[in-house]
């Protein structure tokens, strides 16, 4: 197997989309009650899957207001481009998120994009202005019952290469980043990284993460040296 392939698994709400679309969704179109939700979520009172089931049941708003308001979310202005070279490469992608599966998908088709598979939570309507959420992608073993289980994702990707690397920017991807061989991490996840001494690279957006790719294909495991990724010069 070729060392300097590798499977990548990128996080949705706040790394490809530049603000979290589930809480734009709550904050627009939830009825009272959805922070509390959050609340108790927070308190470790329940898991992030629950938290969603109850918050996204919540929902007022029929499906025309719903996608007209996806069709104002702005993504990564350089996340095509990052989508090109990757495939180019012949590397796997694949969106995790523990987002909206409808949303994603909406949101993505607005870019001359090709076909990526999407593991999220399941987003369907159950009434005229009524909403539900599955988890396909959960795993009954996941020790934070996330809807999507980013976990699982990186060992099934080892099935398709030696290495994984995963691109995320928040608590979601904490679990995931220690499942992984390499991070590329924005925000709370490079606190998160570095406190663990997991090998990551800090990023500002894909800009960044396409700065990254050739010396990624080149060096392969010579690339995430802990000395020299996981502090910003």
């Amino acid at each position: 197997m070729n060392l300097n392939t590798w499977s990548i698994l990128c996080d949705f709400d706040g790394t490809i989309a530049l603000r979290d679309v589930t809480d734009l969704l709550l904050e627009r179109f939830a009825r009272p009650g959805w922070e509390e939700i959050e609340a108790r979520w927070e308190r470790g009172e329940i898991g992030s899957r629950v938290c969603m089931q109850q918050q996204i049941a919540l929902l007022d708003v029929d499906r025309g207001e719903l996608e007209a308001a996806l069709d104002a979310v702005p993504i990564d202005p350089e996340f095509p481009r990052f989508v090109a070279e990757v495939l180019a490469r012949g590397w796997p992608l694949a969106v995790v998120s523990d987002g909206l599966d409808l949303a994603i998908h909406h949101i993505l088709a607005r870019y001359a994009l090709p076909p990526l598979p999407v593991f999220a939570n399941r987003l369907r309507q159950a009434g005229p202005r009524a909403w539900r959420l599955d988890a396909p992608a959960g795993a009954g073993s996941c020790r934070v019952d996330s809807g999507t289980c980013k976990c699982a994702r990186a060992r099934l990707a080892r099935h398709e290469t030696s290495r994984v690397l995963l691109i995320g920017d928040g608590a979601s991807d904490f679990c995931a980043a220690g499942a992984v061989d390499l991070v590329f991490a924005k925000g709370k996840l490079q606190e998160y990284c570095r406190r663990e001494s997991l090998p990551f690279v800090p990023i500002g957006g894909f800009a960044d993460a396409c700065a990254a790719l050739p010396q990624l294909a080149a060096e392969g495991e010579r690339f995430f040296s802990l000395e020299t990724l996981t502090h910003e010069s």
